[in-house]
């Protein structure tokens, strides 16, 4: 069936959304989880087969391929509860309705089936009817997973390193895949070809006759181009990307993949004008492909869609982006993090986040990863992580090893957030007997580092419950700059009526644009770029920036004749933008100017 809605609520973090699809799918609403900690995906599994009384077996680390049988495990029973409460739903008495009732109170008042049962309540329909009519057109939103593609270190098993499959990523691919659930993979991260080509494995990735694809593959990308390239390298395989997820590099929470400048406005106008070239050429490789490998081919050419998420915070940006750039779905992720009936956030972190101002949610460098990561300033780990190291305690224990990467000091990565590199790494810069400002300056590079694999998941213990013996409790979390423009605690209700234009939301801060906010971000982060390079500038340095300097100007030009093009649109907004966009040119030549004095 198509979808209900025309919003989807994106991973956010390894915990925060990892029950989600059981409090919102029932109501037709696609939700995304994280399938890379599978010791927190056991401890859930167990809370909730306490909780529902259901028969629980664990799964030690001492059970072979442990890590993939949890995965599996953990989302055949979200998948039975969660149809058990949509069963539910659609099953209610006339006085227990009132969640069917919300079902439809909920969906966009464009909605057909809304429509349809506005019409039959007018009509005085008997519930019996409106009953056997919603078993028919109701269904369930999408328990969609996400992998990080990045984590996916080897593992070891008595100190012998074991074979690939056995990898993170690997794992949790194959723990997806031998799971019941009829929903997607949704790869983020870049691209990672033993990964991609490890999905060939698995009947449920491929199409049947009739086009239908059990496990459908969609792959979260930040330009044209990576999506030509990740398509037709999964279509060589007779594996079809069903979805690309265009991400804003700077305007979404978690990790930050910035692009060279390219903004989200031109790159969705890029995908509109060259979808079905894009749908053509990947359809073209897949057919031979499947013919070549004996597979079954569909009769007919598979459906493509294009969706994107990344800081849209009104209805009249979520409309605009289906309307122009013909959308199938639009992300909404760090507002839900404010609404307590989809997301799981403990209460101090959550008044934390609806108290956040602009200034409290930034790009910081606290990722083992080595990529930037959106953070709130305050959260209970930092707090945690800094007096530690004032004690003289630097680093945390690594219980997870999920985001162990680094091989500087061993044969075997380590993460860099951990004691035992923070220490060997402060040794080093310990040696150097460098001047006293610049030895702090690194070693605070080097201690800000924070142990994410805990952090991202506390909030899901505190919440459930769930006992720990670690002594670490501190709450990390990544929400994206828009998190400062709501400030209110919000029902699954609300929040869809927002989304929808049926009620506003914003705490009446001065909100700009989605796009002038990715734009203020970018320019913010080419001068804290070229900040770090310190005095003069090489050719290659310079080429960088010229190229990320023009390909700001080229989005300007573009959201110039876009917001002329529909001003009635963007009427309220219009003369503020236009003299924002102004200024961010004649910053941008000016910052041009200042590169050619800085080249060598």
């Amino acid at each position: 069936m198509p979808a209900k809605h025309t919003f989807h609520i994106p991973v956010m973090g390894t915990g925060f959304t990892l029950d989600t699809p059981l409090k919102v799918s029932h109501y037709g609403m696609d939700s995304v989880i994280s399938i890379v900690d599978d010791v927190l995906i056991e401890k859930l599994r167990r809370s909730y087969c306490e909780k529902f009384e259901i028969p629980y077996q664990t799964i030690t680390n001492k059970i072979e391929d442990f890590r993939a049988k949890r995965i599996t495990s953990y989302l055949n029973l979200l998948q039975e509860l969660t149809e058990e409460k949509f069963k539910q739903l659609k099953e209610a008495t006339y006085e227990s309705g009132l969640e069917l009732r919300n079902y439809f109170d909920m969906l966009p008042d464009s909605s057909t089936l809304k429509e349809h049962f506005k019409t039959m309540l007018s009509e005085n329909a008997t519930w019996n009817d409106i009953k056997s009519w919603a078993h028919d057109h109701l269904s369930m939103g999408s328990i969609d997973v996400n992998i990080m593609t990045k984590l996916d270190k080897s593992n070891y098993q008595h100190g012998e390193k074991l074979d690939q499959e056995y990898n993170d990523a690997h794992a949790a691919l194959r723990g997806f895949a031998k799971s019941n659930l009829e929903s997607s993979l949704i790869l983020s991260a870049g691209m990672n070809p033993r990964l991609y080509s490890y999905m060939e494995n698995f009947d449920d990735f491929y199409p049947d006759a009739n086009g239908y694809i059990k496990k459908k593959i969609v792959i979260k990308v930040s330009d044209y181009r990576s999506a030509l390239i990740q398509g037709k390298f999964l279509a060589k395989k007779g594996l079809w990307v069903s979805e690309y997820r265009i991400e804003s590099g700077l305007n979404c929470g978690g990790h930050a993949f910035a692009t060279e400048g390219f903004l989200l406005g031109p790159i969705l106008e890029e995908f509109k004008m060259n979808r079905e070239d894009l749908a053509n050429a990947v359809n073209e490789i897949l057919s031979k492909s499947l013919s070549d490998a004996g597979r079954v081919q569909p009769k007919k050419p598979l459906p493509l869609k294009i969706t994107a998420q990344g800081g849209v915070g009104t209805d009249e940006e979520h409309q605009f982006l289906i309307d122009h750039y013909g959308l199938d779905s639009v992300g909404w992720g760090s507002p839900f993090l404010l609404v307590p009936e989809a997301t799981t956030v403990d209460e101090a972190t959550l008044t934390k986040l609806s108290e956040a101002e602009e200034k409290d949610l930034y790009l910081s460098n606290i990722s083992p990863l080595g990529v930037p990561f959106n953070n709130l300033k305050g959260n209970s780990k930092d707090i945690e992580k800094d007096i530690k190291t004032a004690s003289g305690k630097p680093g945390s224990p690594c219980p997870k090893e999920f985001l162990a990467l680094n091989s500087e000091f061993s044969d075997r990565s380590i993460c860099t957030a951990s004691r035992q590199y923070q220490r060997n790494k402060i040794k080093e810069l310990e040696a150097e007997n460098l001047p006293k400002k610049t030895f702090l300056k690194q070693f605070e590079r080097i201690v800000e580092k924070s142990c994410l694999c805990v952090g991202l998941g506390a909030a899901t213990e505190k919440m459930h419950n769930i006992k720990t013996s670690r002594t670490s409790k501190g709450v990390s979390i990544c929400p994206g700059p828009n998190m400062a423009y709501f400030s209110k605690i919000m029902s699954l209700k609300d929040i869809t009526d927002h989304i929808y234009g049926r009620n506003n939301l914003l705490s009446g801060k001065d909100r700009p644009h989605m796009f002038l906010k990715e734009l203020k971000l970018y320019a913010d982060y080419l001068q804290e770029k070229l900040e770090d390079t310190k005095g003069e500038l090489n050719k290659r340095q310079e080429k960088y920036f010229l190229s990320f300097a023009s390909n700001m100007k080229n989005g300007i030009n573009y959201y110039q004749n876009l917001f002329n093009r529909f001003v009635d649109r963007f009427e309220d907004s219009k003369n503020s933008v236009t003299t924002e966009l102004q200024r961010h040119m004649k910053n941008l030549e000016q910052f041009e100017k200042r590169l050619k004095s800085m080249t060598s």
